[in-house]
């Protein structure tokens, strides 16, 4: 098993140049998370912003975000909106976005095929028909999940054994984005991981970082 990377390899060095963050959101990990565990691994200070529900409505008609919805980052006098566009800009910024452009092209792929099971997710989490949603998520756990979780292990395998990471030799944004999503898949079905056992390992291995698990000690306990 390979080393994981040490807290001061990736501290990114704050100067007076460097922008000042703030990360937009609800109360929630949701489509955020990622980009926290990247500022928390990087160990760059940020405003976490976290609206309510109830306080959204006013904080949306403002105009300030540009497509109504969330997250959003406030970087350099310019908001960035949606959640993987964020995490790609934050990756760059802090090394975790592969160390050329074929590893930052298996990053990306890796993180839009994590979110193409996000979005499955959104089918039957929305529906209103319990018929439909019932049918919907015997689909996600049959099918959707067992392709997508499948093609994970091989890749993660494929780079040097499966026992570091998916890119390269230290923590990207597809291994945050996984774990992050994972959590969601696990509340539909617990015992996902048992069939895959080197994403599971892959997933300990993200929490045990010392900044990671300490970002996840103290960040407020949210159902979702």
């Amino acid at each position: 098993m390979k080393s994981c990377p040490s807290i001061a390899s990736t501290t990114i060095e704050r100067s007076e140049a460097m922008p000042s963050y703030k990360l937009y959101y609800f109360n929630a990990r949701g489509r955020a998370e990622h980009s926290r565990l990247l500022f928390a691994m990087a160990g760059v200070e940020y405003q976490d912003v976290r609206y309510t529900r109830e306080q959204w409505p006013v904080e949306k008609a403002s105009g300030r975000f540009p497509f109504g919805q969330l997250p959003c980052l406030h970087v350099n006098g310019v908001m960035l909106a949606q959640s993987n566009a964020i995490a790609r800009y934050l990756a760059n910024e802090f090394g975790m976005a592969g160390k050329n452009n074929l590893e930052k092209a298996k990053v990306d792929m890796i993180v839009d095929a994590i979110d193409d099971l996000a979005q499955a997710m959104v089918k039957f989490f929305h529906e209103k028909d319990e018929q439909k949603k019932a049918e919907a998520k015997d689909e996600f756990k049959t099918k959707t999940v067992p392709i997508l979780y499948g093609a994970l292990e091989r890749l993660l395998i494929a780079n040097d054994g499966g026992d570091g990471f998916f890119v390269g030799e230290e923590p990207t944004l597809a291994d945050f984005a996984f774990v992050t999503n994972g959590d969601y898949v696990k509340k539909f079905n617990p015992e996902v991981l048992d069939n895959y056992p080197k994403l599971k390992a892959l997933q300990e291995r993200v929490f045990e970082l010392p900044r990671i698990a300490e970002w996840v000690k103290k960040r407020p306990v949210t159902e979702m």
